[in-house]
């Protein structure tokens, strides 16, 4: 088949997708002042370019080469890769642009005595840029009172994982990544599609703790009678094999309540009754575990990880 978009030119060869094809730069401008990541068009004298977020690249382009001193390398399906984790900011040099595998996961948030969200996790191949590219690893929150703090938000250049939802007392969960339990007469807050998922409620609005949501399942809600009302357990997190080998990050923080409560698997602390919470886990953008009768704990650091082919 062939395409003619306004005159501007022609493709052949195509199956059931239509390019839209531009004589010039200029013309493509002009007609997509907006572009989003992952259009595709073709330019005559130039070809098939694709728009990475941030400007349009030859598709089919390489991979990326990054000159930091790799943290490991391994070979999987007959590919050879390297991998660079980065558990506190910094900056990944790159010398040659192209494709990478990325791991960004945010710090998660403190337990209050609802648990904390966990921090967003986002893992994609995206298209990286010559030159020093700023990483920025988020911290977990703390607790705060009968609340707790959101974490901080992690980044590479300008790909960014959301931090995780804190709770307030007597109020909803805040929003993040993931989001934090409700507790008293709040709800749980609400999490980002494709990063993280809700918190879970309170019990009819008493003070057990709902869970913090997860990046693979939403917080559990409180549940129970006294003296065996239970906070909510921790929203699982997700499994990645970017470094090789499957490792689970984004756990929700435990709720607080009468007994203990599971924090989710992926670095979640555990919700308490008697005792204080547990805290996230370091990297993983776990939340922290709620405390019902003491404090709450502090959320887990994030995470930034790049993988390229070579």
């Amino acid at each position: 088949m062939s395409v003619n978009i306004n005159g501007a030119g022609s493709l052949t060869g195509l199956d059931a997708v239509d390019v839209p094809v531009y004589a010039t730069a200029a013309a493509r401008n002009t007609a997509i002042p907006s572009p989003v990541a992952g259009q595709i068009v073709f330019v005559t004298g130039t070809g098939s370019l694709v728009y990475n977020g941030t400007g349009w690249v030859a598709l089919g382009a390489g991979d990326a080469n990054f000159t930091n001193t790799a943290t490991g390398t391994y070979t999987d399906g007959g590919i050879d890769y390297k991998y660079i984790t980065f558990t506190g900011s910094g900056s990944l040099v790159v010398d040659r642009a192209g494709f990478a595998d990325i791991l960004l996961v945010g710090g998660g948030a403190g337990g209050g005595v609802a648990g904390g969200g966990a921090g967003g996790h986002s893992e994609q191949n995206v298209y990286l840029k010559v030159g020093t590219l700023t990483v920025t690893v988020g911290a977990g929150g703390a607790y705060n009172g009968a609340g707790s703090n959101n974490g901080l938000p992690s980044r590479l250049d300008n790909y960014i994982a959301l931090a995780g939802g804190g709770s307030t007392p007597n109020l909803d969960g805040g929003a993040g990544g993931s989001g934090g339990g409700g507790q008293g007469a709040g709800v749980g807050g609400a999490g980002l599609f494709g990063q993280g998922n809700n918190g879970g409620n309170p019990l009819n609005g008493q003070s057990q703790g709902g869970a913090g949501g997860g990046a693979g399942a939403v917080g559990s809600n409180a549940s129970g009678v006294p003296p065996n009302r239970l906070g909510g357990a921790g929203g699982a997190g997700v499994s990645s094999s970017i470094t090789g080998g499957a490792v689970t990050r984004g756990g929700g923080g435990g709720g607080g309540g009468d007994l203990s409560s599971a924090g989710g698997t992926g670095g979640g602390g555990d919700g308490a009754g008697a005792a204080v919470g547990t805290a996230g886990a370091a990297n993983t953008g776990g939340g922290g575990g709620g405390g019902y009768l003491q404090s709450g704990a502090s959320g887990g650091s994030g995470v930034v990880i790049v993988r390229v082919a070579i």
